[in-house]
């Protein structure tokens, strides 16, 4: 989706691909033009991929290149992560088993049970449902841009998903919520946490004003933050961090950006303490002259 790459159910899989796949191929489609894979390239890719790996065969990229090159389909670089990018969407392949540190690809109908189609509006509210449930409150936008579906779409697959979503206004903004949603937690002592790019309480949302401490120097609020390891209070970020590791010592650089309490110095220390148990490797925080 979008597309990235999701960690799914192995049940949710086909139904997730059939609704979202036709947006990322949209999307590809200049790729496609400009890599020379027009449909009928990547067909013959996908049969040669298949063939590659039939009979719980599973390759890494490399190798499905190596499979396509000797098929006389060439296929290096952006062409090749293209024709296995094809095959993803079309359900060809899937994730296969590491090997060593490398990731595979393994056919999905050799690694997926089979499982019932959903008709598409029920697919569309299900995306819907389950999205909220695990971000909201969150936007149309939200939704769309998390999912790669149109604005539309995702306005249709929230009221398709009533009653068990309901909405919130917030000044000029409507808001998604569950209504089986829980209550927020009340915490007796501060929570801060070390968080990886790419998380979910950031990238998750095209609106993430709401997970900015209202603190931040106006110059960190940016979308770019979502590249960048962050460091959260109370749910909301406050600062950056970098990991430095050079496979013997491992070195944590904080970049806090607002004043924190001795209570919230002290969670900080224990986030890298539960980055420490992680790893198995002892962390040695660094500050910035």
């Amino acid at each position: 989706m979008r597309p990235t790459w999701h960690f799914v159910d192995p049940s949710d899989i086909r139904w997730l691909l059939e609704l979202t796949a036709p947006r990322v191929h949209q999307a590809n489609a200049f790729q496609y033009k400009q890599l020379e894979l027009d449909p009928t390239t990547r067909a013959r890719g996908r049969s040669v991929i298949e063939s590659a790996l039939r009979g719980g065969n599973a390759l890494t990229r490399d190798e499905l290149g190596a499979a396509l090159t000797a098929a006389g389909l060439p296929a290096e670089g952006m062409r090749l992560g293209y024709f296995t990018a094809d095959a993803e969407l079309e359900a060809v392949i899937c994730s296969g088993p590491r090997r060593g540190r490398r990731q595979t690809y393994a056919l999905l109908d050799e690694r997926v049970p089979p499982s019932p189609p959903r008709e598409r509006d029920e697919a569309l509210a299900e995306l819907a449902r389950r999205y909220v449930e695990g971000h909201g409150p969150a936007q149309v936008a939200d939704l769309a841009w998390w999912s790669g579906l149109t604005v539309s779409e995702s306005r249709r697959a929230l009221e398709l998903a009533t009653p068990a979503l309901t909405t919130e206004v917030a000044g000029e903004r409507t808001f998604w919520v569950s209504r089986s949603a829980p209550d927020a937690p009340k915490l007796d002592r501060p929570m801060v946490h070390l968080l990886p790019n790419y998380d979910e309480l950031l990238v998750a949302f095209r609106d993430r004003t709401d997970a900015m401490d209202p603190a931040l120097p106006p110059p960190a609020r940016i979308a770019q933050v979502i590249l960048a390891h962050v460091i959260t209070r109370g749910g909301l970020v406050v600062g950056g961090w970098r990991r430095l590791d050079d496979g013997s010592t491992v070195r944590l650089e904080p970049n806090v950006l607002v004043e924190l309490g001795y209570d919230e110095r002290e969670a900080l220390n224990g986030a890298v303490s539960r980055l420490e148990t992680y790893l198995g490797r002892r962390v040695e925080v660094v500050h910035r002259d």
